[in-house]
């Protein structure tokens, strides 16, 4: 998609517009003073501005001015152009200057953009002074910048290592397909049986990759939801899995109503649940998965036992594809993609995901969403 330009005319600069507006707003302040200055000394018109002048001198002054009005006017015309001309010139030479700093914050921060669109993201206004308009437009620029800027530069981490998980399996494939046609006697049935493997992990990819971008996207209709009872479909869902490894799965806390989509919600505590029974210890572990409100605020959380995790990799763990080298890796460990899948969700649904290692080993996951009000019916309470 090219890049859409706009055709305008040609019109004047802001800073020339400005500059005849100071200017012409002085020449008529000006020219109103000489007016009023003017008008203030003629007869039967400065009764209030005189009232304070002895008598003999405005007999006086009035004996003068009705006589000398030509030659007042000869005297008082040539003063005034040449005031308003001075006005003019002062106007145009001040407006011009005043209009110049007025903008210079506004030509920075265009400049700036002018940059960004160029593809540098790394470029910051950093307008000095207080604060008013312009620096408030300039630090909000700059703001936006740095979120496009560290967006940007997830995309591409994102992008370089989904090709590379991508790439993996197809090379896989590939290898066994030409040891297949080099070795007409090699057992078809363990090759169909590994490149099924492989084609499953790369259709598990491809649906996590798809679901991070509706995530990303928002692209999902939003309804209410209650937490709790999507914990529990979890639970029950993977709990032949926990069953499998020896492990428990302890479910508590209350109504969670929450607005949002049920599908994603679902995969987003599935993966939690997921990733708390597949890094747990080897056998007799335990997962722990809470829902509640607190303050205004859904809050779901799953813990599980395990080795104790350095403050350090936990907050790398959100990252695609990375599945934390310290934890027990099984065959059921995924794709890389279900923390980041869970972070997308909570950020697309206006939430936050909060990870911490526990003092006696293993991972608490807490994600928070905003709470939808709740309206009791019957012997139940329903989001509304």
């Amino acid at each position: 998609m090219g890049e859409r330009i706009v055709n305008r005319q040609p019109g004047l600069s802001v800073r020339l517009k400005l500059t005849l507006s100071y200017a012409g707003f002085l020449m008529l302040a000006g020219f109103l003073m000489l007016a009023a200055a003017w008008f203030a000394g003629q007869p039967g018109r400065s009764f209030d501005l005189l009232q304070y002048v002895p008598d003999d001198v405005i007999s006086t002054l009035g004996a003068l001015v009705p006589g000398n009005r030509a030659f007042l006017l000869r005297a008082y015309a040539p003063a005034a152009a040449i005031a308003l001309a001075f006005l003019m010139v002062f106007g145009l030479l001040g407006g011009w200057i005043l209009a110049g700093r007025m903008l210079a914050p506004l030509t920075r921060i265009t400049d700036a953009t002018r940059i960004a669109t160029n593809g540098s993201l790394s470029h910051r206004i950093r307008l000095p002074g207080r604060s008013d308009e312009f620096r408030e437009l300039a630090d909000a620029f700059d703001t936006m910048l740095e979120r496009l800027e560290a967006h940007v530069g997830e995309q591409r981490r994102f992008a370089a290592n989904a090709s590379h998980e991508l790439r993996t399996p197809l090379a896989i494939t590939q290898t066994l397909l030409d040891v297949a046609s080099s070795d007409p006697n090699r057992d078809t049935n363990e090759l169909v049986d590994r490149l099924h493997a492989i084609n499953t992990r790369a259709i598990e990819l491809t649906e996590a990759l798809l679901l991070l971008s509706r995530a990303d996207q928002r692209s999902f209709t939003r309804q209410p939801v209650d937490l709790s009872l999507i914990a529990e479909e979890a639970t029950e869902t993977l709990l032949p899995l926990a069953e499998q490894r020896g492990l428990s799965i302890e479910t508590s806390g209350d109504v969670a109503p929450t607005i949002g989509s049920h599908a994603l919600l679902l995969q987003m505590t599935t993966n939690l649940v997921h990733n708390a029974i597949v890094h747990n210890l080897p056998d007799a572990g335990t997962v722990w998965v809470t829902a509640g409100v607190r303050h205004e605020t859904a809050v779901l959380t799953v813990e599980n036992t395990g080795v104790t995790l350095a403050p350090e990799l936990v907050s790398t763990l959100v990252e695609p594809f990375q599945r934390g080298t310290e934890r027990i890796r099984t065959d059921h460990a995924g794709v890389g993609l279900g923390l980041a899948i869970v972070k997308s969700i909570a950020q697309a649904h206006d939430g936050t995901l909060t990870l911490a290692p526990r003092p006696d080993g293993g991972l608490r996951v807490t994600v928070e969403l905003p709470a939808a009000q709740t309206q009791r019916v019957g012997l139940g309470d329903v989001a509304s």
